[in-house]
């Protein structure tokens, strides 16, 4: 049954009417036949379906990156992958309610993910002298 299908594809990928270019390339031996009988459906396809099949890939991508983001802009992050500052972060708290939170940091340009787990530096920590402090009974 698989090599039906395989036949069927090729078949129905040379007779293809918006891809004489697989055609031509078969039949002028461009193309090895022993290489066309391994090709994939993505490697016969015509340049116009390869060039629609990467657009609706990549809008797929940014589809699944914008459902997952909704956090804030900043540009106060540097990707290590990319070393672009396009980021969006949101920020969790993961742990117990003592610890900081956890930000999730997504890299706008490449679609790099990281956390970072560190302490808030914007705290202020106030020492109070013991005669300040009154006890109630």
């Amino acid at each position: 049954m698989k090599y039906k299908n395989r036949v069927r594809s090729r078949i129905s990928n040379l007779k293809d009417a918006k891809n004489p270019n697989l055609r031509r390339n078969v039949l002028s031996g461009a193309i090895e036949l022993s290489k066309f009988a391994n090709m994939t459906a993505e490697e016969m396809a015509s340049d116009e379906m390869k060039n629609l099949r990467n657009m609706l890939t990549q809008e797929a991508i940014r589809e699944h990156q914008m459902a997952k983001t909704g956090g804030t802009a900043t540009d106060l992050f540097q990707c290590a992958k990319c070393k672009k500052k396009n980021c969006t972060y949101n920020q969790v708290q993961t742990r117990s309610a003592d610890e900081p939170m956890t930000t999730f940091v997504l890299c706008n340009e490449c679609g790099n993910r990281w956390k970072v787990c560190q302490l808030d530096c914007t705290v202020v920590l106030r020492y109070w002298e013991p005669e300040n402090f009154q006890i109630h009974k």
